[in-house]
């Protein structure tokens, strides 16, 4: 094309010539569709071809895009349930090992000799508040005691271990005496009471 040369190119004038023996009048030249011009299609299909591509090629990366947060809200979620499964497990494994030491506190309690007025003497007073400030701790992270009396009878909380006739003949099985209380964390069962069953 004639545009190709600078205007003192004497090729130019040679160009022209060459054109003006095939039949082209380089005055009236224009680009064909499909040719580039000074680097640009001018292919109307081309653009729209090129249009489609990248609206898909879009599409495909808003989509992996919107799979890849989908895949992160899920794993946080079940980071989050894990932790929570985990410190629940560590409360409960640690309440666990301390059931001993509040049976420890009861029996001490329990024993300790009584001054001459029938009031606990010092070191009694002392384990019974220790007792208490350990229950309150426990109570706060949800552990509840098993300990009632006068009540019926549950397998999924109490460890039959003695049974003593009822006196009045009433029907069912009521709790007698707490033997070894019992401990259930939120809704789980640590521990089952053991007891003794009247009826």
């Amino acid at each position: 094309m004639s545009g190709d040369f600078g205007p003192d190119d004497p090729r130019a004038e040679e160009f022209a010539d060459d054109m003006i023996d095939e039949g082209i009048d380089p005055a009236s030249e224009s680009p064909d569709a499909g040719e580039v011009v000074s680097g640009e299609i001018v292919d109307e299909d081309s653009e729209v071809a090129l249009l489609a591509r990248v609206e898909r090629e879009r599409d495909e990366y808003l989509d992996a895009l919107r799979r890849l947060q989908a895949e992160f809200d899920n794993y946080r979620k079940r980071t989050a349930r894990q932790q929570t499964d985990l410190l629940a497990r560590a409360t409960e494994s640690l309440i666990e090992r301390l059931l001993p030491v509040l049976d420890a506190l009861d029996l001490a309690v329990a024993h300790a000799a009584p001054t001459e007025d029938g009031e606990p003497d010092g070191l009694a007073g002392a384990l019974t508040q220790i007792g208490t400030m350990a229950h309150d701790t426990l109570a706060k992270e949800g552990l509840e005691r098993i300990a009632e009396t006068e009540v019926e009878f549950d397998p999924t909380i109490h460890d039959a271990v003695a049974h003593v006739p009822s006196e009045d003949d009433s029907p069912g099985h009521l709790i007698d005496d707490v033997l070894r209380p019992g401990y259930r964390l939120r809704d789980r069962v640590l521990r089952p009471a053991m007891v003794r069953v009247r009826g």
